[in-house]
């Protein structure tokens, strides 16, 4: 597998985490757990969470960077990150809440995210 393969890779399961860290407490109640858990609760288990987000974040920009051998400058580990970060957030967004439809200008905005990317590569 490419560097580059990898590193998307990681960043994905990446973002994945991190909006697990940051919104699964909206979602998942887990038997009324966060509320008798208060606000220091939550923000503590969103912090273990993110713990691991950091596990695959850090491998992630180490490897695809060009200072380490990987295919990647700076900004574009950067643009790829946030590319990646909206995409996982609409699928988790849709399928997961499914509170908000996906409407016309959210697919705007991703597309000149998408186009963002573009031009970090050219």
């Amino acid at each position: 597998m490419s560097k580059g393969i990898a590193t998307i890779l990681l960043l994905i399961v990446s973002n994945v985490l991190m909006l697990f860290a940051w919104y699964g407490q909206l979602k998942f109640n887990f038997k009324g757990m966060f509320p008798k858990l208060g606000i220091f609760g939550v923000i503590l288990i969103s912090w273990m969470i993110a713990f691991f987000e950091y596990c695959f974040m850090i491998p992630a920009n180490k490897l695809g960077h060009v200072s380490n051998g990987g295919p990647f400058s700076l900004f574009q580990l950067k643009i790829i990150q946030e590319a990646t970060t909206l995409i996982v957030f609409v699928v988790f967004s849709v399928l997961l809440f499914k509170s908000e439809p996906l409407k016309l200008n959210h697919l705007f905005a991703c597309i000149f995210i998408m186009l963002a990317v573009y031009c970090v590569f050219k």
